[in-house]
């Protein structure tokens, strides 16, 4: 009788692997996504220099812990362009978080039917993609070559699941995207005018996003230049400000349902600083596509008038126009501030600590400052590590604004078209300054590119208290 259990077991086991072979082989064929048709650029990169690389108009440029990405011409060019100067790292990039991927879900099995159940869900993702994006993913896709993760999903289907990465990640319940803190100055808080957007955005995969960080400075044919800090491989932006001064950063929150179909909010953004001159222009662009999953959108122009956009997919935006200080962190405060999922991210993440603090530290600045004076006050708002009322935190406590998870601050002085970015580790390390006039000026030649400006590193980088840190966490 036991040997015929366990033969009876054998062929069950058998027959559900074939089974879910069968739906790995049915999912990939009714899932492919295919590319649109592209015509590539020619030529090779070249290495001018030990620090440089080329490719026709684009370059990347190291820059001590940064990477200065120059991408200039049509959708495909760029796209192409990309791949091929920042091969070495995006290879890296999925390796590493293909590796987290493994380490979570061990079982080959499980995984692929993760993957398969993913695949399924976001069949038709790529519809909420505009043409020229789906070109510039194309060419990305034909110019990784070769392609080291080609056993997981092709090329080019990899790369549309990888522009849709944040929203995809922002849908799951426990999403580490609820974390970040973003700081505005505008109006009559700014002596002359212009405004100021400083923000952290919390993720923690830091060899990927933290140690690799990518300045991207973007002029597609047709659209307005514009900067972004991201890492290689992402053509949308997260955060980023136009030569027009409009800046513009997305947080996670929660409420409402995700979609399947829609677009990345990386894309929208990206959208956003292709077209807008203003706030107003910026709010209207938002508004033209849906989203595909909750999140908040902050923004503000060259004159400081800055917003906060609550976006749902289904609904129309939210807006909240901001003070002239005024801190956003993660929960909705508008139409959907009652919902289940907003309610919870009140009760469960740090966002209204980090916001009462964010307050707090707001109504202690001057009444008016300097744009110079902004900048490096932002800076400090951002690397603050203390509670409410002055109370001591532990180092990384989640209820701080800094707590020593962020993979990039930023600080965009959008009168100066000033883009201050920070070193690694996390935000202690330099904040150094991008002049958006000097680099999209048409004589800029990044072989002659000038030392980059300097914020100081956080005393508790260079105490030896930050490594201490470090090792107790190991």
């Amino acid at each position: 009788m036991s040997f015929w259990r366990r033969r009876w077991g054998t062929l069950t086991l058998a027959t559900l692997l074939l089974a879910l072979a069968a739906l790995h082989v049915g999912v990939g064929a009714r899932a492919r996504l295919t590319p649109p048709s592209v015509q590539l650029p020619s030529g090779a990169e070249t290495r001018p220099t030990p620090l440089l690389r080329r490719f026709a108009d684009s370059y990347a440029l190291s820059r001590g812990k940064l990477l200065e990405v120059g991408l200039r011409g049509t959708p495909e060019q760029i796209g192409f362009a990309h791949a091929r100067l920042l091969y070495p790292e995006m290879v890296q990039n999925e390796g590493i978080l293909l590796g987290r991927f493994r380490e979570q879900v061990s079982n080959p099995v499980l995984r692929n039917v993760l993957l398969d159940l993913a695949e399924l869900r976001y069949a038709h993702v790529d519809r909420g993609m505009s043409p020229a994006r789906l070109r510039e993913i194309a060419a990305g896709a034909r110019g990784f070559e070769p392609d080291p993760y080609r056993a997981v999903f092709p090329t080019y289907q990899r790369f549309v699941y990888l522009n849709a990465l944040y929203d995809i990640a922002l849908s799951f319940e426990h999403s580490p995207l609820i974390g970040c803190t973003t700081f505005t100055l505008g109006g009559d808080a700014l002596v002359g005018g212009g405004g100021i957007l400083a923000r952290a955005f919390d993720f923690e995969v830091d060899e990927v996003f933290d140690d690799h960080k990518a300045v991207f400075f973007v002029q597609e044919s047709g659209q307005i230049p514009f900067a972004s800090v991201a890492w290689p491989g992402l053509i949308g932006v997260v955060s980023g400000m136009n030569a027009e001064g409009v800046a513009v950063v997305v947080h996670g929150a929660r409420g409402g349902q995700p979609r399947a179909q829609g677009e990345p909010v990386v894309h929208a953004l990206r959208r956003v600083l292709s077209t807008a001159h203003t706030t107003e222009e910026a709010l209207n662009a938002l508004a033209a596509q849906p989203a595909l999953v909750s999140h908040i959108v902050i923004l503000t122009d060259r004159t400081g008038h800055a917003a906060a956009v609550e976006r749902v997919p289904g609904e129309p935006n939210f807006v909240r126009f901001l003070a002239p200080k005024a801190a956003t962190t993660n929960h909705f405060e508008g139409p959907r501030a009652g919902d289940l999922k907003n309610l919870r991210v009140r009760a469960q993440t740090s966002t209204l600590p980090r916001r009462t603090r964010g307050d707090e530290l707001l109504s202690r600045l001057p009444d008016r400052l300097t744009a110079p004076e902004a900048v490096t006050d932002a800076v400090a708002l951002l690397r603050d590590r203390k509670g409410t009322g002055e109370r001591a935190l532990a180092l990384g406590d989640r209820s701080a604004i800094n707590a020593l998870i962020a993979t990039h601050g930023v600080v965009m002085d959008t009168g100066r078209r000033m883009l201050w970015v920070s070193e690694s580790p996390h935000l202690l390390g330099r904040f150094v300054g991008f002049d958006l006039n000097r680099v999209f000026d048409p004589s800029y030649a990044p072989e002659q590119a000038p030392p980059l400006l300097g914020i100081p590193e956080d005393p508790l980088l260079t105490s030896g208290d930050y490594e201490r840190y470090r090792a107790t966490k190991k």
